[in-house]
């Protein structure tokens, strides 16, 4: 059977080798970073079996995995995974699939699956030009929050984020919390305080995580931050955005400002994944006043029995 361990950074060699081996993805849920930051929320386990990343997580219904990735052949691995659920007495559950891995579970077992999209889950791309220069009529809003910004608070400045401007940017996440927290009220805190830890932790293994990001200042304080890492041959995964929301504007000129600075620091990327909108209304409607040009749509697929298995 698959022998799981908690993910840790020793992990980081051998994972990034298998989730760039062979496959290209897309998906955030398929990078190092946001399985490390996102360990303690989703109960990453992690193991290597045939040259496969297997990653099992718990969520809501249960323990799920991710759909295995870096080998050549699933079909003894898919097996074995749907008998690891078996022996939690759970139905065996596949989570964070593209359409192309959907697919081609279909396709291997026709009709066991029961395949539902998962919405809240799909990652938003943007074209890094797009967000880097906001041409167009559609962006013509940004453009003006820009604007507003930068000639109401003519000190602002951009720089990239290092180890000695980082603690600033704990300090003014910390502060937004609170202030998220008093105006969301409790329903909200468990969630923004995964978040809260995951960017600790993104700070705190910074340079081994190999994580970059951007801050803006007004009068010498950090109004916004953000940080990511490159994922695929194309992509950049955006993973945390803060900026003060009663700045009009901070949001957008951090967005852009990093957009160029990725741009030109690695002019490989064609892609921002700035990842899912976890169906909260508020930013869905912000991440789709952008009008992303691609969707990785996200689906789960479920054997419809508990300790029903594979056998082949």
């Amino acid at each position: 059977m698959i022998e799981f361990h908690t993910i840790g950074l020793r992990d980081k060699p051998w994972m990034d080798a298998a989730l760039t081996r062979g496959e290209d993805h897309r998906g955030c849920e398929y990078g190092f970073s946001s399985l490390y930051l996102w360990r303690k929320a989703y109960q990453h386990e992690v193991g290597e079996a045939d040259g496969f990343l297997v990653v099992r997580l718990r969520g809501p219904l249960g323990h799920a995995y991710l759909y295995p990735t870096g080998g050549t052949d699933r079909t003894v691995l898919l097996r074995d995974l749907s008998l690891d659920a078996a022996e939690r007495g759970e139905r065996f559950r596949l989570t964070g699939m593209d359409a192309d891995q959907a697919a081609e579970l279909e396709r291997r077992y026709p009709g066991r699956f029961v395949i539902t999209a998962e919405r809240d889950s799909y990652d938003y791309l943007y074209d890094i030009d797009r967000l880097a220069d906001l041409p167009g009529k559609k962006l013509h809003n940004k453009r003006n929050h820009i604007s507003y910004f930068t000639k109401t608070w003519e000190d602002w400045r951009f720089e990239p984020l290092c180890r000695d401007n980082l603690d600033e940017c704990l300090a003014m996440d910390r502060d937004w919390y609170l202030q998220s927290r008093e105006r969301e009220g409790d329903e909200e805190a468990q969630d923004l305080s995964y978040e809260n830890g995951a960017i600790r932790d993104a700070v705190d293994h910074f340079e081994e995580l190999g994580m970059e990001g951007g801050l803006i200042r007004v009068e010498g304080k950090v109004v916004a931050f953000t940080m990511g890492d490159p994922l695929g041959k194309d992509c950049y995964d955006v993973h945390f955005e803060k900026a003060y929301g009663d700045m009009r504007g901070a949001y957008p000129i951090i967005n852009q400002e990093f957009a160029r600075y990725v741009r030109e620091k690695h002019p490989e990327v064609r892609w921002l994944n700035r990842e899912d909108d976890m169906g909260v209304p508020g930013l869905r409607k912000a991440k789709e006043s952008y009008y992303p040009d691609l969707m990785v749509e996200k689906y789960s697929a479920v054997l419809p029995e508990a300790g029903e298995t594979l056998t082949k």
